[in-house]
């Protein structure tokens, strides 16, 4: 059976949806879910939307679906999820590879969804979140319909597929715009939304056009009503409806509709069709500049984009109704005995019996006076279906009485119908604990590991010259022209060296008037850094020469995503990991997980400030000390969609209203965007700082520099934290380096 599972923003968005007929809904608390902005639910509210759910056979998932910091990990997220998991909640969806490990030790009979928020895009990813104990993955709303049918065939992991609302320019997950330039993280369920601004767009970087009203980053809504029987057949199994910011009207109403052709398909799969009036139905609930079907049949493309119109919110919203579960009852009164009240509701059938019927002295109770108390439901979640009386001719009851009867008889057949649900307490489980190596990283007063990430070959020309450089990072299409030879230098340089007594001393001396004072210099290594984004099958072409590569001596790789994480993984490589910042590391849980997996390390995170990096173990991590950061990774295409697709992977521009020009790169063989910060991020002059989070490493990551920028770049990091040079003067941002993110 398909699920069709509704947004519910607050209480009365749940009730809506239940009543429209939503299979499921999903819902945020007060804290750690992804829509902060939104109304949500206080405990009290929470607990009262389990129990309403599974009294009428329906289920409830919370988003925990944010990234948790340490303190929060410590100090709240036990406390905030154990009523919940006692009370019964169907599943928490997360984001957090902390989040996941902890839930796993600490509730282990509460289901795990893999958010969107991480970002899962293709088969390797499903089967290790399958390994971890997750039961369903949202899959990232880019992929098409071959691949997630792919992706089902691959795995027994439930999947759960966006199918109605609003989207992300960027992939879910790998978005820091709103968090770098005004400090409001999507990782924490805060965006601002700076996609939905105007930008203007140049494709030489210097005459722009478009003014104030082109929102070239602003997608359309989807709807993809008419794709269900394809959607369904390509074996998704939850439908999902996005919507916790909007109104509760606005949710019964697009679930009402869906509901409608979901029954139909499954009555008639060979004569679905949709009514024009009911598409229609839907642009009135909402519109941004219409809509479209998704990427499930189109990889991106203008007729995605709301390049120029505002959106526009329905008023025709449908009157939300409370549904009530329909109850048979039976109500037996008799002079001198107990009242007794008989209920049967589904699978359960009890009654209780509670104070005394007494002889009327004065006016006997009516039938129609007792029914029409008895039946006085009020808010409850229940209505009497059937009300039988069977009552002696001349008795009375309090009518204090009867509502007391009728109140204790409902909170039984809530007891009743949510005690399957509930689960026992769990005690806490123990913080993890680390091996002294992971608090041993590099200090003040040591010799400093300085690695580089190449994109262009002036680049990898101008690191190359600085034998300082203990680690270079060269991209998958830089590494098929170059790393072959590289390779095969670097070990006839290690067999000409070897009968040095220090087979780890580089073999490329700096002189002696810039060799730092009793600092060695290790042999350089070459790592491989693989794309931002990998879909299903995209790494398999050069699964061979990764094979060489290795055999050739390659050190390992840098993992951006954990589709390409997974198929390292696969292949035996993934102890030769290290993860890129955008696979958060924020808390200790987090990284457990990834020191159970083997990894060679990890990058700091740029979202966390210096105070909180300062409590972080850092020995097993690389920290960024310089690079135009990536604020968004898309499917979409800036250049092709405002002028046309030129397969290459060139440079555009896009500039806010404050005249802030940011590059976007084209990564055609991969074909999705970077867009970059209009400044880079640099810790020039903090070097005494960085030094003391005893780092592994530290490194300069080259995007968009020419070869002679990144010559300066070198001489002025390496001079500063090898040296102890003054450092010049550089306009660099310091992103979260002192504010950090709410």
């Amino acid at each position: 059976m398909v699920e069709l599972l509704a947004p519910a923003g607050d209480f009365e968005g749940m009730e809506g949806a239940i009543s429209a007929g939503a299979d499921a809904v999903y819902a945020g608390g007060m804290a750690f879910g992804a829509r902060a902005y939104a109304r949500n639910f206080d405990r009290e509210a929470m607990l009262e939307a389990i129990d309403y759910v599974h009294i009428h056979g329906k289920k409830l998932y919370l988003t925990v679906n944010t990234l948790v910091k340490n303190t929060e990990m410590k100090q709240e997220l036990y406390d905030y999820l154990a009523p919940y998991q006692e009370r019964g909640l169907d599943a928490v969806i997360v984001q957090d590879m902390g989040v996941l490990q902890f839930i796993r030790e600490q509730f282990p009979e509460l289901p795990i969804h893999a958010s969107t928020q991480m970002t899962v895009t293709g088969p390797e990813g499903m089967r290790f979140l399958e390994e971890k104990g997750v039961t369903r993955a949202v899959t990232a709303r880019e992929l098409s319909l071959e691949e997630i049918r792919q992706m089902h065939k691959r795995s027994s992991l439930e999947i759960e597929t966006f199918i109605h609302g609003a989207l992300c320019y960027c992939y879910s997950g790998q978005c820091l715009f709103s968090s770098i330039l005004g400090g409001r993280s999507g990782n924490r369920g805060r965006c601002a939304q700076p996609c939905r601004l105007p930008y203007e767009y140049a494709s030489d970087g210097k005459h722009f056009r478009g003014g104030n009203d082109l929102h070239p980053l602003s997608p359309k809504d989807m709807c993809a009503l008419e794709l269900l029987p394809q959607i369904i057949e390509a074996g998704v199994y939850s439908l999902k409806i996005e919507g916790r910011m909007k109104q509760a009207g606005y949710t019964a109403g697009v679930v009402e509709i869906y509901r409608k052709y979901l029954d139909s398909w499954f009555r008639d799969p060979g004569n679905y069709r949709v009514d024009p009036e009911d598409r229609q139905a839907l642009l009135e609930l909402f519109s941004r500049g219409g809509s479209h079907e998704g990427y499930f049949r189109q990889h991106n493309g203008p007729s995605m984009i709301a390049f120029h119109s505002e959106k526009k919110i329905g008023n025709a919203y449908p009157e939300i109704s409370r549904r009530k579960a329909k109850v048979r009852g039976m109500l037996c009164l008799r002079a001198g005995e107990p009242m007794r009240l008989e209920l049967c509701c589904g699978p359960v059938h009890f009654q209780v019996e509670q104070g005394m019927v007494q002889e009327a002295r004065n006016q006997p109770m009516t039938r129609e006076r007792i029914l029409q108390q008895m039946e006085k439901t009020g808010e409850t979640p229940y209505e009497f279906e059937t009300l039988d009386l069977q009552m002696d001719e001349n008795i009375f009851v309090p009518v204090k009485l009867l509502n007391e009867l009728r109140r204790n008889a409902f909170g039984r057949l809530t007891e009743e119908l949510c005690r399957p649900y509930r689960r026992a307490p769990q005690a806490p489980v123990a913080w993890p604990d680390f091996p002294a190596s992971e608090d041993s990283g590099k200090g003040p007063g040591t010799s400093v590991d300085v690695s580089v990430s190449c994109e262009t070959e002036e680049q990898l020309h101008a690191c190359l010259e600085r034998p300082e450089i203990h680690r270079v990072y060269l991209s998958l299409e830089l590494a098929c022209g170059h790393m072959s030879r590289l390779l095969e230098q670097t070990a006839v340089r290690l067999q000409q060296d070897s009968d040095r007594k220090d087979a780890e001393t580089r073999v490329r001396q700096v002189d002696d008037s810039k060799k730092d004072p009793g600092r060695d210099t290790a042999v350089r290594e070459f790592w491989l850094s693989l794309p931002h984004v990998v879909r299903a099958g995209e790494l398999d072409p050069y699964q061979d020469r990764i094979g060489t590569w290795m055999e050739q001596g390659l050190a390992g790789f840098l993992a951006r995503n954990l589709e390409t994480y997974a198929w390292l993984k696969a292949r035996g490589y993934g102890k030769c990991c290290r993860l890129d910042a955008s696979m958060y590391t924020w808390n200790d849980w987090s990284r457990k997980f990834w020191s159970k997996e083997g990894i060679a390390g990890d990058t700091v995170p740029v979202e966390l400030n210096y105070r909180e990096l300062r409590s972080r173990r850092n020995g097993n991590s690389e920290l960024q000390i310089y690079g135009y950061l990536p604020l968004m990774v898309s499917a979409q295409c800036v250049q092709k969609n405002l002028e046309t697709c030129r397969k290459n992977d060139g440079m555009v521009y896009l500039r806010d209203r404050y005249q802030k020009k940011f590059p976007v790169k084209c990564s055609c063989d991969f074909c999705y965007n970077v867009i970059y910060n209009s400044l880079p991020y640099g810790l020039l002059k903090e070097a005494g700082d960085v030094q003391k989070l005893k780092t592994a490493g530290l490194r300069m990551a080259f995007t968009i520099e020419s070869g002679n920028e990144t010559k300066k770049l070198l001489q002025a990091f390496l001079d500063t934290y090898l040296y102890q040079r003054q450092a010049p003067e550089y306009s660099f941002t310091k992103g979260h380096w002192k504010r950090g993110v709410e």
